[in-house]
């Protein structure tokens, strides 16, 4: 910082940086959200689908049928578990037997949403459907619960009545593996990196080569210069430069050339060369 390339360089370089990094991690930071928002509504999408499939055999009361399209369901890569369960919150399909017959906790992330108050909510947005966490075999999950409504077909049909008054029969809650976009977001974090890093580099490395043309090489071709009009009046001239450095070598010129005159003028006196 002694010098004037340390000056005019090394603040360009920390304020070049800063904005970069910020600017980067600020894009970062969106374009997660937006891709955490698009896994969440492709998976509320594959939740509807699930529900559509099963829909057919829910109203003919064809439990096999159903327990096998939920096992193999299942059993897709980077599908986790998919679970149907009552409106009592009895699990009565899953595609781990283990966890049939089995009563989910109502207090849990999936299920708070809906029965928060006294009265269950009987729609959520799809951001609020949604949920993520680690499950038991210590895998990042991304889960939707997707609530199974009441239609005309379901308390019309004979052989499998409910109530109109029921507005939701049920829930189907099926669990996505979050390393798709854990992988995803590394990737994209990997070359951002090396993105900001080339921004860095040809930035400030562009902005140091201009400065030295610009100004700092006039500057220091007018420094020296001077040091010789303080030893005596130089011999050479200086070059043409450009804007406020033509005016600021205009005026050293002038200096030089009136230090010469005083020189010769004064009687018995010469520069350093003997003139």
């Amino acid at each position: 910082m002694k010098t004037l390339a340390g000056k005019a360089i090394i603040p360009v370089t920390l304020a070049v940086t800063g904005f970069v990094i910020v600017c980067c991690l600020l894009l970062y930071s969106i374009i997660k959200s937006d891709m955490t928002g698009m896994a969440t509504l492709h998976a509320t999408s594959l939740a509807n689908v699930v529900v559509k499939a099963t829909r057919y055999s829910m109203l003919t009361t064809d439990r096999e049928t159903l327990r096998n399209i939920i096992k193999d369901i299942g059993e897709q890569q980077d599908v986790e578990h998919v679970r149907i369960f009552n409106k009592q919150g009895v699990i009565e399909f899953s595609s781990d037997a283990g966890e049939v017959n089995r009563l989910v906790d109502k207090k849990t992330a999936g299920c708070i949403g809906c029965h928060a108050g006294p009265v269950p909510v009987a729609k959520l947005g799809a951001m609020r459907q949604a949920r993520q966490f680690v499950n038991g075999k210590g895998r990042e999950v991304l889960a939707i619960t997707a609530p199974i409504y009441n239609e005309p077909e379901c308390f019309g049909a004979s052989c499998h009545f409910h109530a109109p008054g029921n507005k939701v029969l049920g829930t189907l809650d099926i669990g996505l593996s979050r390393k798709p976009l854990r992988d995803a977001l590394a990737t994209m974090r990997g070359r951002m990196v090396v993105f900001t890093f080339l921004i860095l580099v040809l930035t400030v490395g562009g902005t140091a080569a201009l400065l030295r043309r610009s100004i700092l090489t006039p500057v220091r071709i007018m420094t020296d210069y001077c040091k010789e009009m303080a030893g005596g009046a130089p011999d050479r001239e200086l070059p043409g430069f450009e804007g406020e450095l033509e005016e600021l070598a205009l005026s050293l010129k002038t200096i030089a050339g009136v230090m010469k005159k005083e020189r010769k003028s004064a009687p018995g006196c010469a520069d350093k060369n003997g003139r």
